[in-house]
């Protein structure tokens, strides 16, 4: 139904059809901008799940030595190994834009490039599980680190998704529809008038042609 505060003029009409016109353009773009995020939150999701398998993986092999080596060392002796680490990590963070949104990335790097460097404690008095858990627990942060990045890419890209839905279904469902029945309202309108006027020239023509000549049109 027709806008009950809409003016059914020629101006007003070209004006409708210009709207439509942009409106229309703009559900198409946006159209094919769900669909070019939704391929890309395909692809991230299949890097989420062989990340997150990689990364469980790595946990699980690492907290298994992490047990074995609490058990062949004292509570004392493992948390002392522990308590000085040798090794810093400094964490940058930049943004990549997809279709719009910006994603983090994130780089780190470790203070010392040394692979003996990440223990911080004597090898001669703690175990051999120890140091395996310490060197997975090491390989594993750079997966944790991009299992980060790909998580929060996944909710920034959902939740631009999610916007972009419902802006196209309010452009195809709600505003497209309103003014192609307002356009039809106002060309109706204009119709009607026009015929209005027809009949009253009409009316006048039989008015004028009676009154020089004295007869009626039929």
């Amino acid at each position: 139904m027709a806008s009950i505060t809409i003016k059914p003029t020629r101006m007003e009409l070209n004006r409708i059809k210009a709207r439509l016109k942009v409106a229309r353009r703009g559900h198409k773009l946006l159209k094919d901008k769900r669909d070019e995020l939704m391929r890309q939150f395909m692809l991230v999701i299949k890097e989420n799940r062989l990340l997150r398998e990689k990364v469980e993986s790595g946990l699980a092999k690492a907290m298994g030595a992490m047990s074995v080596a609490s058990a062949l060392m004292s509570p004392e002796m493992l948390e002392q190994a522990l308590l000085y680490p040798k090794q810093s990590v400094e964490v940058r963070m930049k943004y990549k834009n997809i279709m719009g949104v910006n994603v983090p990335e994130y780089e780190f790097r470790t203070k010392n490039d040394d692979p003996s460097e990440i223990f911080p404690y004597s090898y001669a008095m703690t175990s051999g599980e120890l140091d395996d858990a310490i060197s997975i627990l090491s390989e594993t942060l750079d997966d944790m680190l991009e299992l980060a990045r790909v998580e929060k890419a996944m909710q920034l890209l959902a939740q631009e998704i999610e916007k972009t839905r419902r802006r196209v279904n309010a452009l195809e469902y709600v505003m497209i529809p309103e003014m192609e029945q307002n356009i039809k309202y106002i060309r109706m309108k204009l119709e009607e008038n026009e015929r209005g006027n027809i009949t009253r020239l009409m009316k006048v023509k039989d008015a004028i042609l009676k009154e020089a000549h004295g007869y009626e049109t039929i």
